[in-house]
């Protein structure tokens, strides 16, 4: 694969936040064509789906200002400098849900949008739930939502959850149990 590899040649900030950087690269493409490649650099993040005993998922409602309206969502949140992912979901889950939880499984990691973005999304899922502290952050209003899976996956279906993490998480959750019943 090393022939599709593109060399970056300099590396430009066009702004940097507190959540994200927007960069341009100029590049040398595999045929020495030079060209820009405009991007998100962003440190990360982990979500959790967060299952009960009796098989239900907790979610969490929240207003997303750059598409305008309510999400129903798995809680997630951003990796903090050098923080371990597992570490993030643990507090994340706390933050957003007021729950903590005593056994934990990594599900899966992936690209949010490769195209245009660095950011790699780790996603657990919570078991042996227990009622902790809601801590949200000072800029953050969440209200927990507690559904059958089956139900979160209906949501899917019809629409109310439009969250790609979210789907990814609930569907490989499901997956997951589907495998195990089957054994």
């Amino acid at each position: 694969m090393e022939h599709l590899k593109e060399k970056m040649l300099e590396k430009g900030i066009v702004f940097e936040g507190n959540i994200l950087t927007i960069r341009y690269d100029r590049v040398t493409l595999p045929d020495g064509a030079v060209r820009t490649r405009e991007f998100v650099e962003h440190p990360g993040a982990a979500a959790i789906v967060p299952l009960t005993a009796q098989g239900e998922v907790i979610l969490v409602r929240q207003w997303r200002y750059p598409i305008g309206q309510v999400a129903i969502e798995i809680p997630a949140g951003k990796l903090d400098l050098d923080e371990d992912p597992l570490e993030c979901a643990k507090r994340e889950l706390e933050e957003e849900t007021g729950f903590a939880a005593r056994r934990w499984q990594h599900m899966l990691s992936f690209y949010t949008s490769p195209g245009f973005s660095d950011e790699e999304l780790h996603v657990y899922l919570a078991q042996d739930l227990k009622v902790s502290n809601a801590r949200p952050d000072d800029d953050e209003f969440v209200e927990p939502l507690v559904v059958p899976l089956a139900a979160a996956l209906e949501m899917i279906a019809t629409g109310e959850i439009v969250d790609a993490k979210s789907i990814i998480g609930l569907y490989h959750a499901a997956r997951m149990f589907q495998a195990d019943k089957e054994r």
